[in-house]
């Protein structure tokens, strides 16, 4: 599936999520499909073990599911989106090739789905927690966190707040270095967190 693409080259292949590591390691990979269910360390556990170290290849999650709580707990970890298993070879290739350019793999319409899906346990902390990050942010920047929220492109963005595309990927890397986030579904699951989509 992957092959017949002439810009991509799979560097690795591993069975397991305990041999991700080591593979990275050794092949320094842009990006990482991983799939949330394997037989000894799963996809969550190797996700979060890679995002957690310095300079880590981006992520994307194979699921079943369109809104499932692991999913959410890759993203939390640092994924940068996730495609379904049923997905089309080409659309898997495209998603590829967006995380490497630095773009999420997660259409609007998913991004609403799977944030709409945060709720019970810990949302209270969760809200403390999120406001307060945002708090460091000056009032545009908190605009565009809440448009990145709403699943909007860079493009999109630009349109409705009258900028020019670099200023907003301006304005998202500001985001992403003040409140040490990975990608722009945690800048989207952060702003979730904080209530400021409930306003939409």
């Amino acid at each position: 599936m992957l092959g017949g693409a002439a810009d991509l080259e799979i560097v690795a292949e591993a069975s397991d999520g305990g041999e991700v590591l080591p593979l990275v390691d050794r092949y320094a990979p842009d990006v990482v499909l991983m799939d949330i269910r394997m037989p000894t360390v799963d996809g969550l556990a190797a996700t979060e073990a890679l995002r957690r170290r310095p300079r880590s290849p981006q992520v994307i999650v194979l699921t079943t599911f369109h809104a499932d709580e692991q999913v959410l707990r890759a993203l939390r970890a640092g994924a940068a989106g996730f495609v379904l298993k049923d997905t089309p070879p080409a659309e898997i290739v495209a998603a590829v090739r967006r995380v490497a350019a630095g773009e999420p793999a997660l259409s609007p319409t998913v991004v609403r789905q799977l944030i709409s899906h945060v709720a019970g346990a810990g949302a209270d902390d969760r809200r403390t927690r999120a406001r307060t990050l945002l708090g460091q942010l000056n009032d545009r920047e908190r605009e565009v966190a809440v448009a990145v929220g709403q699943g909007k492109a860079n493009a999109e963005i630009g349109t409705a707040l009258f900028m020019s595309v670099a200023t907003v990927k301006t304005h998202v890397s500001r985001i992403l270095a003040k409140l040490d986030l990975s990608n722009r579904v945690q800048i989207a699951l952060l702003a979730h967190d904080a209530g400021l989509l409930d306003r939409e």
